[in-house]
């Protein structure tokens, strides 16, 4: 996103293993980003430091996110169902309602870029994920993936191997389709993930495409 202003970039899930790497990172490049991140909780928010550029809202409800997406430049969605689900945020409410909600919001407010963040093995509806508490989570996060790829808004998806609390920059990163979860590379660094997503911001040539 080349301009002479730092661009205003929005993370939502910035409470999240991998979204607080992402809202960290552009704290620390603020000559290039001026950070926000949008929380589930109060006590998220405070996990990460409790900012007032973090903002706390419920993605399930339109109206609440509205506030964190007035004037930035980019969106970086981090929000996923997780395995041990709460009621109220399965993954049809949180990967699909909520992530369309995100999307909805970003074009209203004309913002020029978004990075998602999904999960790579959704070409297999009998992936064992989709059978955690019967949520389909991959199905609904393929849903929101089409609906983002649909909406006009200049995009990049990144569909990560799976995650792993490790230090990043360690790995060579590979580019590839599902097959590679049959591989020993079939993993990532949440760091490695956090770094793509900021990069992804920097290069024209991301946009419209799937990456790892």
């Amino acid at each position: 996103m080349a301009d002479s202003r730092p661009s205003t970039v929005l993370v939502t899930g910035a409470g999240g293993r991998t979204g607080s790497i992402v809202y960290k990172k552009l704290k620390e490049r603020s000559g290039q980003y001026v950070a926000r991140g949008l929380v589930r909780t109060q006590e998220s928010r405070e996990k990460i430091g409790g900012a007032e550029d973090v903002y706390v809202g419920d993605i399930t409800e339109a109206e609440r996110i509205t506030p964190a997406i007035q004037g930035i430049d980019a969106l970086i969605i981090l929000t996923s169902a997780v395995p041990k689900m709460k009621p109220g945020f399965d993954p049809l409410k949180v990967d699909w309602i909520g992530q369309k909600n995100q999307i909805d919001a970003a074009k209203d407010a004309g913002v020029k870029q978004i990075v998602l963040v999904g999960s790579m093995g959704g070409t297999n509806l009998n992936n064992p994920l989709n059978s955690l508490g019967n949520g389909n989570i991959l199905i609904w996060k393929r849903k929101a993936e089409q609906y983002l790829a649909d909406s006009g808004i200049p995009y990049t998806i990144i569909r990560a191997g799976g995650l792993q609390d490790k230090d990043g920059g360690v790995r060579e990163l590979l580019v590839g389709g599902d097959e590679l979860l049959q591989t020993e590379t079939r993993t990532i660094a949440r760091a490695d993930v956090a770094e793509v997503c900021i990069q992804a911001l920097q290069f024209e040539e991301a946009n419209l495409r799937r990456m790892i």
